[in-house]
């Protein structure tokens, strides 16, 4: 072969395999600062918070208003350790202090209503916020949760109807919400410009909380959007306000593990992030790196760990959707069961796109292909479900659709992960 051909054709190989590695964006000298902590600041806090309120409440057992400040105190530690122990407490808290309320203060009935969002009881809070919209007492504040809830449950027009009753451009939660609502009708561009413009919003507050909650929810629309650095970056800007705010760690460790394909650091920030933070979904991070590694061993221990600690019957039905997805591998009939409760409790898309995948699974691809076109197909945008109409299109030799996924899914692939995406690209 001619030399210089040859060194021609050296150079283009070269470089199209350059263009197939993805460039490392992460540091750990970034964050390692994050990983060492020994004590986690605001369980440390929260934990204060509740002995003194709680103290005062026995020394003066009629001033239930100190219920408010333990219930506020027991959530905190839920979110900062992952205990679901302490969601459970501030539940218990939270309907004493209605009973003592009668039922009647709009405030305390939002803050029951949120703890029954975090157990995934939609349901049920979207009967609590019924009956602050009815007490009226701010109002707008109730309406927002009410948008919240109905998203949840797939009532999707009587969210927007909501979202209508509450709009303004400047008010940092109806931008959030309206955020949400675009990227429910699968338009990322204008939810990413709403939630950037709620995250200046929430700047100009001063207030820690909300800035921190802004920057780790842009993360996940950049990364999203493919816009992996900026992802990054706004998950480092969460943890310089609050060190130990595990999502963004979490949210890191993604980066690292199905951006850059680094197993052991993605493994070292996980190791460390749970030391002061669990929580069920780790283990099953941790599998999937495991399945990734090829270490069968290591996915399954993990996997077993994953199902001894939702046996806490405290989750309810908190884990109902990754438990289908996982046993949908072995154990189809068990898969499917939960998927339905999944859409009798909340009859969403993504519930739909369980129980077809439970479905499929099972064998059953005509059930799941009625499922999908009923009830997923134009009617979610997010990529699991897209890979999972793709797959079961496939099984009913729907080709020229598979076809038509298979580009969208494969510019997905980070969101989705290195596992699916190694087969989607055999869709």
């Amino acid at each position: 072969m001619n030399t210089k051909l040859y060194m021609l054709l050296f150079v283009i190989l070269m470089a199209s395999s350059c263009s197939e590695k993805n460039k490392t964006i992460t540091n750990p000298e970034d964050y390692n600062q994050y990983l060492t902590l020994q004590t986690n600041t605001e369980t440390k806090n929260a934990t204060e918070d509740y002995n003194f309120w709680n103290t005062k409440l026995e020394l003066a057992p009629n001033q239930f208003p100190y219920l408010s400040k333990i219930a506020d105190a027991e959530s905190r530690l839920f979110k900062s350790t992952g205990d679901i122990e302490k969601l459970i407490d501030a539940e218990k808290t939270l309907l004493q202090l209605n009973e003592h309320t009668q039922y009647n203060s709009a405030g305390n009935l939002r803050a029951l209503a949120r703890n029954y969002i975090s157990q995934h009881r939609f349901n049920e809070a979207l009967e609590i916020l019924k009956k602050a919209e009815n007490n009226g007492e701010n109002l707008k504040g109730t309406q927002k949760m009410l948008f919240d809830v109905h998203m949840e449950l797939g009532n999707y027009q009587l969210a927007k109807n909501y979202l209508e009753t509450v709009k303004d451009f400047s008010d940092f939660g109806y931008l959030i919400r309206l955020s949400k609502w675009s990227d429910h009708k699968g338009d990322l561009a204008s939810a990413i410009k709403y939630l950037e413009k709620a995250t200046t919003i929430a700047e100009s507050s001063k207030l820690e909380g909300l800035i921190e909650w802004s920057y780790t929810n842009l993360a996940d629309f950049y990364g999203h959007d493919g816009q992996i650095e900026n992802s990054y970056n706004h998950y480092l800007k969460a943890l310089a306000l609050n060190p130990d705010d595990a999502y963004a760690k979490k949210g890191i460790a993604w980066i690292v593990y199905s951006y850059e394909k680094n197993t052991t650091e993605a493994n070292r920030i996980l190791d460390s992030l749970t030391k002061l933070h669990n929580a069920p979904d780790y283990l099953l991070f941790k599998a999937e790196i495991a399945e990734y590694d090829n270490d069968e061993v290591s996915k399954n221990q993990y996997l077993n760990a994953y199902f001894d600690a939702i046996d806490n019957p405290n989750y309810g039905d908190m884990y109902n959707v990754y438990s289908s997805k996982i046993l949908a591998e072995t154990n189809s009939k068990k898969a499917i069961e939960l998927a339905q409760i999944e859409v009798d409790n909340r009859p969403t898309p993504l519930s739909y796109d369980l129980l077809a995948w439970s479905y499929f699974k099972d064998g059953n691809t005509t059930e799941a292909l009625n499922i999908v076109e009923n009830h997923v197909v134009g009617k979610t945008f997010e990529p699991e479900a897209q890979y999972h109409i793709a797959e079961i299109y496939k099984a009913n030799g729907k080709q020229n659709e598979v076809t038509k996924l298979k580009k969208e899914l494969q510019e997905a692939s980070y969101e989705l992960g290195p596992l699916t995406a190694q087969v989607i690209n055999q869709l």
